[in-house]
C-alpha cells in the first residue's frame, strides 16, 4: 500500500522521536540517522517523495542538543516538549505525521501523549509491554482515534512484533499450503541473548507495583481476551504455559515466558482486528525451550521460581525498594555496543490445522532482542505506517502491528532491520 499523499500533508515533520535521549531513544535516533541518509533514498522514489523531515523531542534541551552533536546532524530539529505539560504536547504532535515514544514506564508516563496524539489525528507507535496501560487507553481513547484519524499502534519492539507477525506469518503459509488457518499455534523461544536495561526493567516492576495496589488488576492480566474490545469476542480456555512442562514431541523441558502475558493478549486482539480470520477457537500459547535432562529440568523451576520471586518482590513496597536501590539496574542504563550487536532471537511458530496439517516457521533477529532489534523495529514501525499504509486502507483507531501493517511490515523487517521470517515446513 502506498501513502503519498501523507507525505506531502502540511505538517512540518514526518516522524518525531519523543524520548529521544532514553536510553532505547538514543539508539533509535542513531538507526533513523543512519537509515534515513541511506536507504529511504529507495523509499522516497518509491513514494515519490522528495524529503522526510524528523526532529527528536524531550523536556531536557541540552540533553537534545548533546545527542544532535553526537549524531553529527546539527541540522536536526528539536522540540521541546514535557508530559507533565498538556500545551507542549499538543504543539508537538500537532506538527507531525507520526510519533515514536520511548518514555516509559507507560504505566507512569504514557497517557498524555497518547491523548494528545489521540486528539490531534496524530499517528503514534510505542514499544510498551504493558497490557493494562494498552487497555486503559483504549478504553479511554478509542473513539477520539477515530473521529481524528489517529492510529496508534502500540508494542512495536520485542514485545510483541515478533510475537504478532509471526503468528501472521504462520497463518499465511498455513492458508497457502492446505487453504486453511492454523486452530493452534505455539510459540517456543528456542534461542536468545541479550541484555537487559534500567527501563525495561522498570516496566515489569511498575507492573507489579499496580497490581500490589490493586488486586483486581490480576483478573484483568489473567484474561487472555483483555484487549478485545468487541462484543463477540471469544471464550475458548487458553493453555498458558504457567509451571516447568516436559515438551514430549520436542523432547525439551518448557519454562514460561515472561513476556507471554503481553505478546498473547495482541495476538488475540490481531485475531479480533482482521475479522478473527485465525476463527474464534483459535489458541495461541508462548514458552521457553530448555534442554532435556536434569539440566533442563533445573532450569525450568529455577526461571518459573525466578518470574514468581520477582513479581512476588516488586508487589511490595519495602522488598521493591531494596531491590530497586541495591540490586536493579537503574532507568538509562542498557547493554553495551558490543553486547547489543552480539545478541540474537530464534522464535519457532508450531502451528495445527484443524485437519491436522502441521506447520512450522521460525522468526529470528541478528542484535540483541530488546534493543538492538527493537530499536529497528521500533523506527521501521513508523516509517512503515507514514510511507506504507494509506489511511483510507486503515483509519483511525487502536491497532496492533499484524492487523494494521501486516505484509508491509514483513517486508521492511527483512529488508532493514536484521529479522527474517522462514517457512520451516517449505
Amino acid at each position: 500500500m502506498s501513502n503519498k499523499s501523507t507525505i506531502e500533508t502540511e505538517r512540518k515533520y514526518g516522524i518525531v522521536l519523543f524520548g529521544a535521549t532514553s536510553f532505547v531513544g538514543q539508539l533509535v535516533a542513531a538507526y533513523l540517522h543512519t537509515f534515513l541518509n541511506g536507504d529511504l533514498k529507495e523509499a522516497k522514489q518509491k513514494n515519490n517523495s522528495e524529503s522526510l523531515s524528523w526532529a527528536i523531542a524531550g523536556r531536557n534541551e541540552n540533553k537534545l542538543n548533546q545527542l544532535k552533536k553526537d549524531l553529527g546532524n546539527l541540522e536536526l530539529s528539536i522540540i521541546i516538549a514535557d508530559i507533565e505539560d498538556a500545551d507542549s504536547l499538543q504543539n508537538l504532535a500537532a506538527q507531525a505525521q507520526v510519533i515514536i515514544s520511548t518514555v516509559g514506564p507507560y504505566l507512569k508516563y504514557g497517557e498524555p501523549l497518547i491523548k494528545a496524539c489521540a486528539e490531534t489525528g496524530t499517528d503514534y507507535v510505542d514499544l510498551t509491554g504493558e497490557a493494562i496501560f494498552i487497555k486503559d487507553m483504549l478504553d479511554k481513547y478509542q473513539q477520539s482515534a477515530k473521529e481524528s484519524g489517529a492510529r496508534i499502534i502500540n508494542s512495536c519492539g520485542f514485545d510483541s512484533l515478533p510475537s504478532d507477525l509471526g503468528v501472521l506469518f504462520t497463518q499465511q503459509c498455513a492458508q497457502k499450503k492446505y487453504d486453511e488457518y492454523c486452530d493452534t499455534i505455539n510459540m517456543r523461544v528456542k534461542a536468545a541473548k541479550g541484555g537487559l536495561s534500567g527501563g525495561t526493567v522498570s516496566s515489569m516492576a511498575t507492573i507489579f507495583e499496580e497490581i500490589g495496589k490493586n488486586k483486581s488488576l490480576r483478573k484483568q492480566l489473567s484474561n487472555p481476551y483483555l484487549l478485545n474490545d468487541d462484543k463477540n469476542r471469544p471464550d475458548v480456555r487458553q493453555d498458558n504455559v504457567v509451571m516447568p512442562q516436559w515438551d514430549e514431541k520436542n523432547q525439551r523441558w518448557v519454562a514460561p515466558f515472561i513476556m507471554a502475558s503481553i505478546n498473547t493478549r495482541i495476538v488475540h486482539r490481531s485475531n479480533q482486528l482482521r475479522d478473527y480470520e485465525y476463527g474464534h477457537d483459535f489458541k495461541y500459547d508462548e514458552a521457553i525451550w530448555l534442554p532435556a535432562g536434569l539440566k533442563g529440568r533445573i532450569l525450568s523451576y529455577g526461571m518459573t521460581m525466578g518470574i514468581a520471586g520477582f513479581a512476588a518482590t516488586m508487589m511490595f513496597k519495602p522488598t521493591r525498594d531494596l531491590l530497586n536501590d541495591h540490586v536493579l539496574p537503574k532507568p538509562g542504563d542498557g547493554p553495551a555496543k558490543k553486547e547489543r550487536d552480539n545478541g540474537y532471537f530464534d522464535l519457532r511458530f508450531f502451528g495445527k490445522t484443524k485437519n491436522k496439517h502441521q506447520v512450522l516457521t521460525k522468526v529470528t533477529g541478528d542484535k540483541d532482542p530488546g534493543y538492538g532489534s527493537t530499536c529497528q523495529m521500533l523506527a521501521q514501525s513508523a516509517l512503515c505506517l507514514l510511507l506504507d499504509i494509506s489511511k483510507d486502507d486503515i483509519a483511525g483507531g487502536f491497532w496492533t502491528p499484524a492487523a494494521a501493517m501486516g505484509e508491509p511490515l514483513i517486508t521492511r523487517l527483512e529488508q532493514y532491520a536484521g529479522i527474517n521470517f522462514v517457512d520451516l515446513s517449505a
